[in-house]
């Protein structure tokens, strides 16, 4: 356990797999066989800087397939990456003897590896072996296990004060992984992602408040279980709360990995329609939920957190909560035109009429509540939730700013959703 545990992103394991690893690429360019220095190494070179600067160019000018550029560091470590892989035929081919082949393989890896995690450090995605390879110690529960009424709930606001946890109440909480449809809207979600605090598990069960998490862009609710650490998080909150803690439905708004819908209905999909209708209708008929809007959040990250502001600003009647975490100024697939061309049939007015900078600016919203965060390394997107935060507040919404440390990563976003964790609790009636 203590293995899967280790961490990949802080501690001795990153900077002992990146000396291996530039131990490894100095094994691979070096070779007894002066040949190997001075055609295989430079053509190794050349091919993967063309290939490194092909795909920069392909997807930050071409393909645009994500609205805001990837940080060069991730395309150097790549680009090194696929020169290790280059770089091992022209080295076996140099190697004279078998144990030089075993090293050259070994090296290959140590290189392909270091690549893998230093694009792991830019992004904090997997922060231990176990979350990259795919290992969990969380508890999964069927839908049948989680759909039954208790005859007699709890009810009371804070429910905190109305509530005392059984002696047979669970330690931790259970993930439901389940399909979502989309019923009303038709959009074609994957399958989300539900944490149910100790609290749900109980004879008489308490009705708990529903907070809706999105993930990014690229990205899957399975990244909110991962980078982002939403179960060790809201474990740790119910262990000081007797078990108290939301539900957490981490819904898909994007439909695939890469899918950049922009969280409006249009030809790209009923995100909108998805996340204000099908979702809501299926948590209440599943799950017992406390069931009024005023216990109900909306939260993201990234493109997730500019979904937040949309459905919130679009829908306060059902989402008056929101937390939003390194989310854009606006939704955009790029620039300005491509969005509007794409998602709104190049009307400007259409955009306007969803966009929430926009609804900020001719509504009031007296009755929402939300709460702004982003990395201290992070100016591009401190820039946006500044102005934000400052056109929330010009329409009456109670909010909050903070920045924690870190960029635009998981480092960030798990950070920001414990740090806001109390407060969105005592907003949402479960604790005082």
């Amino acid at each position: 356990m203590a293995f899967v545990d280790t961490s990949l992103v802080s501690g001795p394991v990153p900077i002992v797999v990146t000396v291996v690893g530039v131990l490894g690429l100095v094994w691979l360019v070096l070779a007894r066989r002066r040949r190997h220095l001075t055609r295989a190494v430079p053509v190794a070179v050349a091919v993967a800087a063309v290939l490194t600067v092909a795909a920069w160019f392909g997807i930050e000018k071409i393909w645009r397939v994500f609205p805001d550029p990837v940080e060069t560091s991730v395309y150097v470590w790549v680009g090194l990456g696929v020169l290790g892989l280059f770089l091992l035929v022209p080295r076996m081919l140099a190697a004279t003897r078998w144990w030089t082949r075993v090293v050259t393989v070994i090296a290959t890896v140590a290189v392909v590896a270091t690549s893998a995690l230093q694009v792991n450090l830019v992004f904090d995605a997997y922060p231990t072996v176990g979350t990259a390879l795919g290992i969990s110690s969380v508890q999964e529960v069927d839908v049948d296990d989680v759909t039954g009424r208790t005859a007699d709930p709890i009810t009371g606001t804070p429910l905190a004060s109305v509530w005392t946890a059984p002696a047979d109440m669970p330690t931790g909480g259970r993930i439901l992984d389940t399909p979502i449809p989309g019923t009303e809207s038709g959009f074609s979600a994957r399958n989300a992602k539900v944490y149910l605090p100790p609290a749900y598990f109980t004879a008489r069960r308490p009705l708990l408040p529903v907070l809706v998490l999105l993930a990014g862009q690229p990205g899957a609710p399975d990244d909110w279980l991962t980078g982002g650490r939403l179960v060790q998080t809201m474990d740790a909150y119910a262990a000081d709360h007797a078990g108290l803690a939301p539900v957490v439905v981490v819904a898909d708004a994007t439909g695939s990995t890469i899918a950049n819908p922009l969280c409006v209905d249009s030809p790209l999909g009923n995100v909108a329609s998805y996340l204000a209708k099908d979702v809501p209708a299926w948590v209440n008929a599943t799950l017992q939920v406390d069931t009024d809007p005023a216990h109900w959040a909306i939260g993201g990250l990234s493109y997730g957190g500019t979904c937040a502001m949309q459905m919130t600003t679009n829908y306060p009647q059902l989402y008056p909560t929101f937390l939003v975490l390194s989310g854009q100024l606006e939704p955009t697939l790029g620039d300005k035109q491509r969005t509007l061309d794409a998602a709104f049939g190049g009307s400007e007015a259409a955009f306007e009429a969803v966009n929430p900078m926009n609804l900020m600016a001719t509504r009031q919203y007296p009755t929402s509540a939300g709460a702004f965060v982003v990395g201290a390394s992070d100016p591009d997107y401190q820039n946006s939730a500044k102005q934000l935060f400052a056109a929330a507040q010009k329409a009456g919404m109670d909010v909050r700013y903070a920045e924690v440390p870190g960029g635009h990563s998981y480092e960030t976003w798990s950070a920001g959703l414990k740090l806001e964790l109390d407060w969105l609790c005592t907003r949402l009636g479960s604790t005082s």
